[in-house]
């Protein structure tokens, strides 16, 4: 039988006084960079896909991340687990440095943490079997004699919803929500501490989300453990999550306690994202304010100046938001914003949006 490690009581609200972060980033950059030419390359541009971020995560909360595509949450989430080699900024997990480690030296460290890929059909190696695929993480941290492998195997399958009969099948004998099972069930594999979870029911139907979701939680109240979850959908975010980080074009926007956040967003582009959630009443929807943004995203490759969000907000006064880059401010009990003008009540934006659309025109 294998027995999971206790830890803290899970997350509920803001951090306990005193109490220290799991894992901690700060100032992390990540700049993809763009060449020309074939066999003399040369550099002409860098792609900006994460500028700057700081973030802690503490031990047994669910940090939700959300933003459009392109914003930079998968960048991040493939930084934390050393995927990709941050350009500058240091990551700290359990106050121990990894920023600069090399993949030898993070063997042990990736015990404590696991990642759950977006794509449950392009992350499982379509020539093993699932209990190879499960398997591989005792075999290459050698952690557990190859005689018991096999049975630890089946122990964790049957932990997420999967017939350990099934051992010796490939991931193509499997649903879509099964083979997303089975990335669960490699990540938990080591006994983590942190799992990083990149949109985990993206792919999936809403009914397999909804096991999936309920089968997360059930592992996080068991095992103690702390999860990063990132998704498109407001909804599952609200769902799952104890704080809230809201990212434009590689930056944060904003941080808050769940329900400060969508009782009362600070950031306008928080704003206009928890304005575009479905809502299934007819007559609510109908009465609620839709904000449209005006414009495209601005590209990565050469971000705006100051607040990279004002050429879209219909907030932004000049020249300030244009020069003045904001940081992120306390806006009370754990809420930050980086905004120089906040939004201060349920009708503000709306206001501010009809009087630009009035100064347009």
């Amino acid at each position: 039988m294998t027995t999971y490690p206790s830890g803290p009581a899970p997350f509920a609200g803001e951090p306990p006084a005193g109490s220290q972060p799991l894992l901690r980033v700060t100032g992390v950059k990540k700049y993809f960079p763009i060449t020309r030419g074939i066999v003399f390359q040369r550099k002409v541009g860098e792609v900006h896909a994460v500028d700057e971020v700081d973030l802690e995560v503490y031990p047994g909360e669910t940090v939700g991340l959300v933003g459009e595509t392109g914003c930079g949450k998968t960048t991040l989430a493939r930084l934390i687990t050393k995927l990709h080699e941050p350009t500058a900024g240091t990551l700290e997990f359990d106050g121990c440095d990894y920023t600069s480690y090399s993949r030898r030296e993070m063997r042990p460290l990736r015990r404590q943490m696991q990642m759950i890929f977006q794509d449950p059909y392009a992350s499982l190696n379509p020539r093993k079997s699932v209990g190879a695929i499960i398997g591989d993480p005792f075999r290459i941290h050698r952690v557990l004699p190859k005689a018991g492998i096999k049975a630890a195997v089946q122990e964790l399958m049957e932990l997420v919803g999967l017939n350990p009969e099934h051992y010796n099948r490939y991931s193509h004998e499997f649903s879509g929500g099964q083979r997303q099972r089975i990335g669960v069930a490699r990540a938990l594999a080591l006994k983590p501490r942190l799992i990083v979870c990149d949109e985990p029911v993206s792919a999936l139907d809403v009914s397999i989300q909804a096991q999936i979701l309920n089968l997360l939680g059930d592992l996080q109240e068991e095992f103690h453990l702390t999860y990063i979850f990132i998704a498109h959908d407001l909804s599952v975010v609200r769902h799952v999550s104890d704080r809230i980080v809201v990212m434009y074009l590689g930056k944060i926007a904003e941080i808050a306690p769940r329900a400060d956040l969508y009782r009362d967003p600070k950031h306008p582009y928080t704003g206009t994202l928890l304005s575009a959630v479905p809502i299934p009443d007819p007559d609510r929807a109908r009465a609620k304010q839709r904000i449209i943004l005006q414009g495209d995203v601005p590209s990565p490759v050469d971000p705006p100046p100051g607040c990279r969000f004002h050429p879209r907000c219909p907030k932004a006064q000049f020249p300030l938001c244009r020069e003045q880059e904001p940081q992120l401010g306390d806006m009370g009990g754990g809420h930050l914003a980086a905004c120089h003008f906040p939004i201060t009540g349920p009708t503000d934006l709306a206001d501010s949006l009809a009087r630009s659309a009035a100064a347009d025109a």
